[in-house]
């Protein structure tokens, strides 16, 4: 439920700046985000209550310029991982997907009428036609295959130089997790797997994903990878991987479970 701010209430701000959030490392350890009053940020409008920080309510807005008289800086949504932990980036990830969402859904998708913001939800209403605008979430299937003691790992064009992970796809209309697990390997990699266990999931706001990880067993074929998606694709030993991705991420947590596991 998006609540009222109260003005003279002290809460934390997650602002954002093109496409940056402003933060204030400088402040306690684990406090990134500003603390004071609407009116101290110049009364953002449209803010958003996106959860709670240390015991205060937290907002999130969209700014066009940043607040005069607090010292801090911009920085882009991954690296607070790093600088403050998961629990700061999980809340910062919410906030940019909600911002988002409401910035995308201005207007009716059905009749184009502007829409306006519920109190009682996340959701944009149209108030003509009554069509209803919740947040995207995008369901996404990450395998991790096993064959023995070797992973199958392999990198996209789009990762950074020598980073290998385990291989990820978007579910489709109409599709379980598990035909998307077995589709997304088979195209990726042309392998088959069996066993398909569940690990964890995690938001990932980059823009709008829910990860949903597997463990796998190698079944039958060749790694053939798929040119268009994968740049290159092997099986490695556990005692011999390849650079992996930041712990950020949860394809990192389920390699580093599987080696676990296997010790």
């Amino acid at each position: 439920m998006n609540e009222p701010i109260t003005m003279n209430e002290s809460s934390y701000w997650l602002l954002r700046c093109e496409n940056q959030l402003f933060i204030t490392p400088d402040k306690a350890p684990g406090t990134v985000f500003p603390r004071g009053r609407a009116e101290d940020f110049g009364n953002p409008a449209d803010a958003l209550l996106v959860g709670e920080w240390q015991g205060l309510p937290c907002y999130a807005a969209d700014v066009d310029r940043l607040p005069e008289g607090i010292a801090g800086e911009l920085t882009s949504l991954r690296p607070l991982f790093g600088l403050a932990g998961a629990e700061v980036f999980a809340l910062a990830g919410r906030a940019a997907l909600l911002l988002d969402w409401k910035k995308n859904h201005r207007y009716c998708g059905r009749c184009g009428t502007p829409t306006t913001m519920k109190t009682t939800e996340f959701s944009m209403q149209c108030p003509a036609c009554g069509l209803l605008a919740y947040p995207r979430i995008s369901p996404a299937v990450m395998v991790l295959v096993s064959r023995g003691d070797d992973l199958l790992l392999a990198r996209s064009p789009h990762f950074k130089p020598g980073v290998f992970s385990a291989l990820a796809g978007f579910v489709e209309a109409g599709e379980t997790l598990e035909q998307c697990a077995v589709r997304e390997v088979r195209e990726e990699v042309g392998i088959e797997i069996t066993r398909l266990r569940y690990f964890q999931s995690q938001p990932w706001p980059f823009p709008d994903s829910l990860m949903i990880a597997f463990f796998a067993d190698y079944a039958a074929g060749t790694i053939t990878p798929d040119p268009s998606e994968i740049e290159a694709a092997g099986w490695f030993p556990r005692s011999a991987l390849p650079t992996l991705p930041d712990p950020v991420s949860i394809s990192r947590r389920l390699i580093d479970a599987a080696c676990h596991q296997a010790g």
